[in-house]
């Protein structure tokens, strides 16, 4: 894996940036407009995302950036669950969950995999 100077430049910030920035352009939209409460809940999910990549990646150390990591997949299960919970309640349309549900399992999956990969060149670093 190489080196990364900015958070900027990592493919799960870049992808969940843009699941917050489509959720924000969502909840401008009927019927999440009005819903202020859930309003409020999917976009602080959505923005946790790529705000816990950005904060751990911060501290510039594997272990704290691995804690990071975890809560950013946390938070993209808190907002997948929204979703669903939306779709059921027939407030999506069918294209947008599906586009939502898809980048935010592709988030979920890339983040495992670097906390995994982290996880391990911690432990190597540590048989050295």
């Amino acid at each position: 894996m190489s080196k990364f100077n900015k958070f900027e430049d990592l493919d799960i910030w870049k992808i969940g940036m843009s699941i917050a920035v489509d959720v924000y352009l969502l909840c401008d939209l009927e019927p999440l407009k009005s819903d202020w409460g859930m309003k409020d809940q999917i976009r602080r999910a959505a923005c946790s995302m790529s705000d816990n990549i950005a904060e751990g990646f911060e501290y510039n150390n594997n272990p704290d950036f691995v804690r990071y990591l975890n809560y950013a997949k946390g938070s993209s299960g808190e907002f997948r669950n929204k979703l669903i919970i939306l779709n059921q309640a027939g407030k999506l349309d069918k294209v947008v969950y599906e586009t939502l549900y898809a980048k935010s399992v592709e988030f979920s999956s890339k983040t495992k995999s670097l906390i995994d990969y982290l996880k391990k060149f911690e432990a190597d670093k540590k048989k050295k």
